[in-house]
């Protein structure tokens, strides 16, 4: 067996991590998202929307002029319900309805609107479900759909009288020149009225154990890896030595302190060296690698 073999294996147990993380869809960017955008107060960003575009988050209390109630008249300032066919990891929404209006987030004296048209995938909350099938609701799934397929409605919402983060790009509103938090920088609108780590097993409810299964994944590629570059060095380190001639050389020349015995330099040191910055700048790859695949380092 060669120091290839557990290199090889672990570059694909990190693919299989990559793969996994992807799988999860437009979910795996906002978790990541949420992971590392830095958090500023209102006031900062309020500023930042004048100057050059920068993606941020803010915390503080949903505020709005009015609001709508909900059957436990709760006071709502945006409801969305979708009806989503598929089951199991995979549902594809086939009819949403949303009611929102305009509102903002307040810390202390300071506020911001939020651009709330532009939340799709970044709005996570605590969802309400139930299961079906489509011979339930005939009239909300597209024609030709199976009687038996799995329906599942959604429903989403925030409150007045909630506290959230909202991460997104601080701009000037159109028309209004009034700053808002808006999606850009080709990355979405986010808001969750939830802890970050709360926020992240909403966003994994569809397969709980995906997650775990690529940290396995991602922990055995790096462990693997790092062992075969360290099995690579060694190995070289020693074979150079064992290259050697063990016994003194008559050429002429020879290292006049010993009899006919030739230069004293045993080894080849510049492989050795090679190897070594090959190893550290593997493990720098693979610790950046790592890094952004699970969130990075929190602001």
């Amino acid at each position: 067996m060669t120091p290839l073999l557990p290199i090889a294996l672990g570059f694909v147990a990190l693919a299989i991590g990559v793969a996994i993380l992807r799988s999860f869809g437009p979910n795996y960017r906002v978790g990541r998202l949420l992971a590392v955008t830095p958090v500023v107060t209102v006031a900062e960003a309020r500023a930042l929307a004048a100057g050059p575009p920068r993606y941020v988050a803010v915390r503080g209390r949903i505020d709005a002029e009015g609001a709508f109630e909900d059957e436990a008249h709760r006071p709502l300032v945006l409801r969305r319900v979708r009806i989503q066919a598929g089951g199991g990891t995979r549902w594809t929404t086939v009819d949403e309805h949303r009611e929102a209006i305009a509102f903002s987030i307040r810390e202390g004296l300071d506020s911001i609107a939020v651009d709330h048209d532009s939340l799709g995938p970044g709005l996570v909350v605590i969802p309400r479900e139930s299961i079906g099938s489509a011979a339930e609701v005939p009239d909300r799934v597209p024609a030709g759909t199976p009687p038996t397929t799995p329906i599942r409605l959604r429903i989403d919402q925030l409150s007045s009288v909630e506290h959230a983060l909202v991460a997104g790009v601080p701009s000037t509103q159109p028309g209004t020149g009034e700053p808002w938090l808006t999606a850009g920088l080709g990355r979405p609108l986010i808001l969750t009225t939830l802890e970050r780590d709360e926020a992240m097993r909403v966003l994994a409810s569809d397969a709980p154990r995906r997650p775990l299964a690529a940290a396995i994944a991602l922990a055995v590629g790096l462990v693997a890896v790092t062992v075969g570059l360290a099995w690579a060095l060694v190995g070289a380190a020693t074979g150079s030595a064992l290259a050697a001639s063990p016994t003194p050389s008559a050429a002429a020349g020879g290292d006049p302190r010993s009899s006919g015995q030739g230069p004293g330099l045993v080894g080849d040191p510049l492989t050795a060296i090679g190897l070594m910055l090959a190893i550290g700048l593997g493990a720098a790859l693979l610790t950046t690698l790592y890094v952004r695949l699970t969130g990075g380092r929190r602001a």
